[in-house]
């Protein structure tokens, strides 16, 4: 099930864009023990006024693009930190020993950023949980797939997909593997993600940190 409301707005910051989003969630979600997980860096931001409003539980789950050998602006795919992989039609492209190396370094970059935002703690229990993933928007969405797979394989009873903006089209899969999508615009004339935010400014580790604390 998706659920948009389609209008075209420029919010402050993440912290309003979170909000935005927590608000469609509250009336469903709140006190029901949910855990969301935001996606670093941005997606915190976003996962923290979502948990915050909805009383639940906060954390990170770690994912990281897989950047094409030889056009790192291009992504292949991306992979969550249980190892949970999910490739484009642009990793057809890629030979397989080169693919696995690739796959190799943003391994030890994910066990990096595990060690960092939660110091190497294992993520919280899914079990016949509600968790919502929150970023601060959908691209092409490749990095959420495998933390949607990362979550159905802790038996996480139900999945909501949760963002201020996307684009009308990005990878089916979410769709396909989420229970919910919800998603507060899907502007007319989409590039970025960027583009609805009047402070769109990278997020600081630091930040992230103190969000999670």
């Amino acid at each position: 099930m998706k659920a948009i409301e389609i209008k075209n707005y420029i919010y402050a910051d993440r912290h309003e864009a979170g909000a935005t989003v927590a608000q469609m969630l509250e009336k469903k979600y709140k006190d029901k023990h949910v855990l969301v997980l935001g996606i670093p860096r941005g997606g915190v931001v976003i996962a923290y006024e979502v948990a915050r409003r909805l009383h639940g539980e906060l954390s990170v789950v770690v994912t990281k693009k897989l950047p094409h050998p030889e056009q790192e602006e291009l992504a292949v795919g991306a992979m969550a930190e249980d190892g949970s992989v999910f490739l484009t039609s642009l990793a057809r492209e890629v030979r397989e020993e080169v693919l696995r190396d690739v796959v190799c370094t943003q391994r030890q970059e994910i066990l990096r950023r595990v060690e960092q935002f939660r110091h190497g703690k294992a993520l919280p229990a899914m079990e016949n949980r509600i968790v919502i993933l929150a970023d601060d928007g959908i691209a092409t969405g490749s990095t959420l797939v495998p933390a949607i797979q990362l979550c159905r394989k802790k038996k996480a009873a139900v999945i909501v997909v949760a963002a201020p903006v996307s684009g009308e089209y990005y990878v089916s899969e979410i769709d396909d593997l989420a229970d919910e999508v919800v998603i507060a615009q899907q502007p007319e004339g989409f590039q970025a993600v960027g583009q609805v935010y009047d402070d769109f400014r990278a997020v600081e580790d630091e930040e992230v940190l103190a969000l999670l604390k």
